[in-house]
């Protein structure tokens, strides 16, 4: 996967925010609908896929294992499975390009499986760390070969069979335990997953709905119990993909900030172990409708309605952030026009992502005039009370190569004195292809 050419671009004051507009499909969906499907036997539909970059990295590496999969001209994909336990042996290493998704979860299909892979990825990619899911995998047999501090590249040779675990989650990560569930797929008798603090349960549910013998129990303490019967037949499925919460967190909060704005986002999936985002600006103050709700294919779906509303600041409880781990970007952009202090601890875990969002929202925020403290697991913010940001001229802000603080800095643009100037905005086509485009539609400047 090919470096892109920086693409800086710059965000100014927006006119009223105003209209109806969809986000791209869910990103986790999308990443578990291609890999499920890889894994059934027999032809499956996608509908509603994001077509962004970490996506392709998935598909491609399954297309290298011996999937089937084609986009139609309509935008439909369709996967022909190769069955659990039947994936190849991929001829070159598999890039990942920035998809920390695609890198750990793969990792776990590949553990079960009596062949060898090659992780690559590209320079923010290979900064994460992989031991959280090196770990686990390795107690079930698979063996890796890791570059310095546990990064890629690395290689890792599967165990067929590989041996069932009990493995206790020591950090609340949804990668980690799918990555476990995904090897105790094809790995005889049961594998667990103890997870003391909930996570999205994307994978649980999907995989249900694919014929898997999955149960969810909670212990005494409420850690959730997830336990998969391996050596499992999926059945192939025709899946609706919702619009990604995440994504759909950048025009709630643009509408939120900029004076007169009346925007609806449709379609979006509203998980509960997704959601935290929503319910925390609600608890600020947010003019937020949740329209038209619905199920569809098993995830709750809604329509939201969002004006531009007087904000006030919150203190996060830590319990709710894995449910918005990836909103906190465009929270803290929220909290910065806020009235009063918000506080959010708890967030370790932004420090280790495509950047350390903590310390780049920090500084960024500090540089558009906001007053933030950054701590060791979390930040505090004093808010401008709807005064906007960027009163002292053009700021300049290095996003690092990271799609979430691309576009909550251009957020921040829309709701500011004066220009803000995003370094390269190019690392948004891994989850929002058509983020400006979609501003524009809005009426803002992008």
């Amino acid at each position: 996967m090919h470096q892109m050419a920086p693409s800086p671009a710059a965000f100014k004051a927006a006119r009223p925010l105003t209209g109806r507009v969809r986000v791209p499909g869910d990103k986790s969906i999308s990443h578990r609908a291609l890999m499920f499907s890889a894994l059934a036997i027999g032809e499956s539909r996608i509908e509603g896929l994001l077509e962004g970059e970490d996506v392709h990295a998935t598909a491609g590496a399954l297309r290298a294992m011996g999937a089937d999969i084609v986009r139609e001209a309509d935008g439909t994909w369709i996967v022909h499975g190769v069955g659990v336990g039947g994936l190849l042996q991929p001829a070159n290493a598999l890039d990942m390009g920035n998809s920390g998704t695609s890198t750990r979860l793969l990792m776990g299909l590949v553990a079960s499986h009596a062949i060898t892979a090659a992780f690559i990825g590209d320079a923010s990619l290979s900064r994460r760390p992989m031991g959280r899911v090196t770990d686990p995998l390795s107690r079930m047999g698979a063996d890796f070969t890791v570059s310095p501090g546990g990064r890629l590249p690395l290689m890792m040779r599967g165990a067929c069979p590989a041996v069932p675990i009990e493995y206790r989650l020591p950090v609340a990560s949804a990668q980690v335990k799918s990555a476990v569930l995904l090897a105790g797929l094809n790995t005889p008798g049961i594998t667990r997953v103890i997870e003391p603090i909930a996570t999205r349960d994307h994978s649980e549910r999907m995989l249900r709905g694919f014929g898997a013998e999955l149960t969810v129990e909670e212990d005494a303490d409420g850690a959730r119990i997830i336990s998969i019967r391996g050596e499992a037949e999926l059945r192939p499925q025709h899946i609706v993909v919702p619009g990604d919460p995440s994504s759909a967190g950048f025009p709630v909060v643009a509408a939120l900030l900029v004076p007169g704005s009346d925007v609806t986002v449709e379609n979006v999936g509203l998980n509960p172990t997704r959601a935290g985002l929503y319910e925390v600006l609600r608890a600020m103050g947010a003019d937020l409708t949740f329209e038209n709700e619905r199920i569809v294919g098993g995830e709750p779906v809604a329509d939201i309605r969002v004006r531009h509303s007087r904000l006030t600041g919150v203190e996060v409880p830590p319990e709710i952030a894995p449910s918005m781990i990836d909103e906190f970007p465009i929270l803290f952009v929220a909290a910065a026009m806020a009235n009063g202090r918000t506080v959010t601890r708890g967030l370790e875990e932004l420090r280790v992502k495509e950047s350390d969002r903590l310390a780049l929202m920090a500084n960024g925020l500090a540089r558009l005039g906001a007053h933030v403290e950054e701590r060791e697991d979390g930040l505090v913010i004093d808010g401008t009370d709807g005064t906007p940001l960027a009163a002292n001229g053009p700021v300049a802000i290095a996003a690092e190569l990271d799609h979430r603080i691309a576009m909550s800095f251009a957020v921040a643009g829309l709701a500011s004195a004066n220009r803000v100037e995003v370094d390269d905005m190019a690392p948004v086509a891994t989850s929002f292809p058509g983020f400006a485009a979609m501003l524009r539609s809005l009426g803002a400047e992008a």
